[in-house]
C-alpha cells in the first residue's frame, strides 16, 4: 500500500487545512496566518526534500551531506525558538551530543545498513526530536532564570558559584522537556501508531518489521533527547548557552 500524489490527496489536504483554519477562527487564537504559512511551507519543503532524497539516496556521502543540512536547519530553528540565536554553536553542541551516539550505535550494531535509504529517515527523526528537546529545555530554563532571579542572587549570597546557582534554578525544569517523548514511548501501540510504524506498513513491510523499526526509533529518540537536555543544562549552567539578556544578568 502507498499514498501517491494526486487529486484525492490534494482534496484531503485542502479540507484538513480548512478545518484547522476554521477551528482557529472559532477559537480566536489568532494563529490562522501562521497555520496557513506553515501548511504551504510544509508542502514546498517536503517536495524539495523528496527531490533531494531521490537525488542523493544512492550516494552515502551525499546522504551524509543532506543530514548535515537538516541538522543545521534544526540548530537554526531551536536557537531562534529559545531566543538565543547568537548561541547557536552551543545549541549545535547539545544536539550533536545527543544525535551522534545514537547514529553510531545503530550503524555499529548493524541494526540498519549504512545506506542513505536507511540512515536519512532514522537520523532525520532523531535530529528533529533532539531539536524539540533542546527547545523545550531552553525555553523552560530561561523562563525560570528570569522569573526566579532573586533566588539566583540568594544562592550566590550563600556562597554558591554561578554555575551551581544556575543549576539549582533550572535543574527541576529540565525533566519537563523529556515528558512528551516519554509519553510517546509509553503510549505507542495503545494510543498512537507513530510515523516509522506507519511508514514501514505503507511501504509494504510486515507488522513485525514495522514494530521493530518503531522500537528502534523510539529508543533512539529517548537516548538523544536526554543527552541533549543534559548537555544543554550543563552549557546553560556554564553561561554558554544563554540569550543576550541573561548573559547580562547572570553575573558573579
Amino acid at each position: 500500500m502507498s499514498i501517491d500524489p494526486g487529486w484525492p490527496v490534494a482534496i484531503a489536504l485542502a479540507a484538513l487545512l480548512l478545518l484547522a483554519l476554521g477551528a482557529h477562527a472559532v477559537a480566536g487564537y489568532r494563529l490562522g496566518t501562521p497555520v496557513l504559512i506553515a501548511g504551504v511551507r510544509a508542502i514546498v519543503q517536503l517536495g524539495v526534500v523528496a527531490l533531494l532524497i531521490r537525488a542523493v539516496i544512492d550516494n552515502l556521502a551525499l546522504s551524509a551531506l543532506l543530514l548535515v543540512v537538516m541538522f543545521a536547519m534544526g540548530v537554526f530553528t531551536t536557537s531562534r525558538r529559545i531566543g538565543a540565536p547568537r548561541a547557536w554553536l552551543w545549541s549545535a553542541v547539545a544536539m550533536a551530543c545527543g544525535v551522534l551516539p545514537v547514529i553510531a550505535i545503530v550503524l555499529a550494531s548493524g541494526a540498519i545498513p549504512a545506506k542513505g535509504i536507511a540512515i536519512i529517515p532514522l537520523a532525520g527523526i532523531v535530529v528533529g526530536n533532539a531539536m524539540t528537546a533542546n527547545t523545550l529545555s531552553g525555553r523552560r530554563s530561561f523562563d525560570a532564570l528570569r522569573a526566579e532571579h532573586p533566588y539566583y542572587e540568594a544562592y550566590l549570597s550563600l556562597g554558591l558559584r554561578p554555575w551551581q546557582a544556575i543549576t539549582e534554578t533550572i535543574h527541576h525544569r529540565a525533566p519537563e522537556a523529556l515528558l512528551p517523548g516519554l509519553d510517546q514511548v509509553s503510549t505507542t501501540g495503545l494510543v498512537t501508531l507513530p510515523g516509522a510504524f506507519i511508514g514501514v506498513m505503507l511501504g509494504g513491510g510486515t507488522p513485525a518489521q514495522a514494530a521493530t523499526a518503531q522500537v528502534l526509533v523510539l529508543f533512539g529518540i529517548m537516548a538523544a533527547q536526554v543527552i541533549t537536555v543534559l548537555t544543554g543544562e550543563r552549557l546553560i549552567a556554564g553561561r554558554r548557552l544563554l540569550p543576550d539578556d541573561l548573559k547580562l544578568t547572570l553575573i558573579d
